[in-house]
């Protein structure tokens, strides 16, 4: 398979984009620096955010900015785009269907991966913007999977989590995930996806364990193989 560039479409959060493009040297089947992929990075952080878009329509239309990325990582060589932000997937379609290059869709596939690994009753564990915009609890009801959100409160602190913490550089609080995995446990879980790419940290920083499904490590796993290599075997 001819080897193709991919594009990181990130700024959406900062951490995150710096995170996968480790992830995908991590974990691509490479013996030196010329077998890895090849990637164009942008990190804008100038796109408004998507949640508070969703909430508030009279907020900063994020895709304008979005479709702009796509055209500059186009422009730079990319033959296709991945976008490490859950909730941008909220405009998947419309990003998409402007979009010079194809662009790889997160949710589809860590929804594909839940089912893969036998999922029944899938935590989803994501911005208020996510939630609201139904994206993963559609993608799971097309598969045959119960999706299962946070109660009120811990869906408050998921977002305290990803806010006060990840996106303000800020270790996660321990105690405060605690109680989020608490509520899921409860729910009784199959597994649970890291359904926000600042959680993706939270997962690295805690060593949360294979009972999650992490949506960041799916989208960097399909790049590498979209784009003609292979993924590394880990022991």
């Amino acid at each position: 398979m001819e080897k193709k560039t991919l594009g990181i479409l990130g700024g959406v959060g900062p951490l995150a984009t710096m995170y996968i493009g480790e992830m995908i040297v991590r974990h691509t089947d490479a013996d030196r620096d010329q077998d890895h992929v090849d990637m164009v990075i942008t990190n804008n952080t100038a796109i408004p955010d998507r949640t508070a878009f969703i909430i508030d329509p009279e907020m900063t239309d994020p895709v304008p900015f979005i479709v702009r990325d796509t055209e500059r990582l186009a422009a730079a060589g990319a033959d296709m785009i991945a976008i490490p932000c859950n909730t941008a997937h909220t405009f998947y379609r419309e990003i998409a269907a402007v979009s010079p290059v194809p662009v790889l869709n997160m949710i589809e596939e860590t929804i594909k991966r839940a089912a893969e690994e036998g999922a029944e009753t899938l935590g989803i564990l994501a911005t208020d913007g996510t939630i609201i915009s139904r994206v993963y609890q559609d993608a799971c009801e097309s598969k045959g999977i119960m999706p299962v959100l946070p109660d009120a409160d811990i869906q408050e602190a998921v977002m305290s989590i990803i806010y006060d913490y990840v996106k303000a550089g800020r270790p996660a609080d321990p105690a405060l995930w605690a109680k989020v995995e608490e509520n899921m446990k409860e729910k009784g879980c199959d597994k649970i996806v890291l359904g926000c790419t600042e959680l993706s940290i939270v997962k690295k920083e805690l060593s949360l364990n294979e009972h999650y499904i992490d949506s960041l490590l799916v989208l960097a796993e399909k790049g590498i193989l979209a784009c003609g290599h292979s993924l590394r075997k880990h022991k």
